[in-house]
């Protein structure tokens, strides 16, 4: 007795895989590092550019990075910066979920 795998399952395994290895590149690269290897492990990514609008106002470049990442982390940049780097990843496989789901039969 064979099942058919549904669409939405293959987009919900595909998306939840590729937000696992976001995070556990993100935190291979910045656990245990100082805040200047956190930075240049994060810099140009969509995770920093998330970060900076979390930072403390009237901060603008590095420090908006910086605080964003430590206010998303709880206190920790290497959190922040994690967090940060999965969320983006998350939200789009959660779409493609959405979207397979709403239109399987």
């Amino acid at each position: 007795m064979s099942k058919d795998i549904k669409n939405s399952s293959i987009a919900a395994s595909v998306g939840t895989a590729a937000t696992v290895g976001s995070a556990a590149t993100t935190a291979s690269s910045v656990v245990g590092g100082s805040a200047a290897t956190i930075m240049s492990a994060t810099a140009g990514t969509t995770g920093a550019s998330l970060a900076s609008l979390a930072g403390a106002s009237g901060t603008a470049g590095g420090a908006a990075i910086s605080s964003g990442m430590a206010t998303i982390g709880a206190g920790s940049m290497a959190t922040g910066a994690v967090i940060s780097a999965a969320a983006p990843v998350a939200v789009v496989a959660a779409i493609g979920y959405g979207l397979f789901k709403l239109f399987e039969d």
